[in-house]
């Protein structure tokens, strides 16, 4: 196995957003709506206007890992100063695939672009499975999500 690592473009959305869905079914997700409209409106303005960036694992032509950052400005405070933060989410493995440091990888992938984006902080609110990867990486908790300072 060669895993190759690329940035997520409008043709991978179809499968971007049902590997998204089906994160959100393991992490425990109840609602029983059809979230695919609101997700692929989502992605496409926030990758059009660049507040959206997502990294892909493939094996072959097979996405088996998915990552994503959007780009938001808050109000400057005492921990990010630029006001810029990074909101992780997608980080997704597809369980033939996991404990390879796929994830670790579009992590980093991911963390490097909202450094380049000028974000001071990275926040994600974790599930149980993602917390050992963001403890280790240098998440630290901070009340109800988890933040990497840059």
């Amino acid at each position: 196995m060669a895993v190759t690592y690329r940035r997520l473009t409008e043709k991978d959305l179809a499968t971007f957003i049902e590997m998204r869905i089906t994160q959100l079914r393991e992490e425990g997700a109840k609602e029983d709506i059809d979230l695919y409209p609101a997700l692929n409106d989502f992605y496409k303005r926030h990758m059009a206007d660049g507040t959206f960036v997502s990294w892909l694992a493939l094996d072959g032509d097979k996405i088996i890992g998915t990552s994503g950052m959007s780009f938001v400005e808050k109000p400057p405070y005492f921990g990010c100063p630029s006001g810029k933060i990074g909101l992780l989410s997608s980080m997704y493995t597809d369980p033939g695939y996991r404990r390879k440091g796929i994830a670790k990888d579009l992590l980093t992938k991911v963390v490097d672009e909202a450094r380049e984006y000028g974000c001071g902080a990275i926040q994600i609110t974790a599930s149980d499975m993602g917390v050992k990867l963001y403890t280790a990486f240098g998440f630290k908790h901070n009340g109800n999500f988890m933040q990497y300072k840059l």
